[in-house]
């Protein structure tokens, strides 16, 4: 019987967690450095307790044939026609405070490239995010 109450309680805590993060500064539509791409970053649709981010517009969506861009530059052959819109550009975030989200990776279509990364909401409204080989990495500030 006392299972029949667990659920209820879980499936509370589950939203509260869900309403919590989509209240973090770090969730939304950002522009990317030089308005290349806008990146929607969302609760994780395989664990909504971590964060991911999709790019949903291109400033240039179309190949030099005329068609969508692809994601030529991809390690694995097999992923190399799909299409950059639509493609999750970060994944696996996990909260580390207020407006920081760490462990999580960036993948790099321009280079087919994955690197560790971080996220944090600035205090003037906009996104650090940052890609690292080991202890180096590098920033780039996106805009809403």
């Amino acid at each position: 019987m006392k299972l029949a109450y667990l659920a209820p309680a879980a499936a509370i805590a589950l939203l509260t967690a869900t309403a919590a993060q989509a209240a973090d500064p770090v969730m939304g539509d950002w522009q990317t450095v030089g308005g290349a791409a806008k990146v929607r970053i969302a609760p994780c649709a395989s664990d909504a307790a971590k964060a991911c981010g999709t790019i949903t517009w291109m400033k240039n969506p179309k190949d030099k044939a005329g068609g969508p861009q692809k994601d030529v530059n991809n390690p694995d052959p097999a992923l190399r026609s799909r299409t950059v819109v639509g493609l999750q550009l970060i994944r696996d975030f996990k909260p580390a405070g207020a407006g920081k989200w760490t462990g999580g990776k960036i993948y790099d279509p321009g280079s087919g490239k994955t690197y560790g990364s971080k996220l944090g909401a600035n205090a003037d409204g906009t996104l650090k995010v940052e890609g690292c080989i080991g202890p180096i990495c590098q920033a780039q500030t996106w805009t809403r």
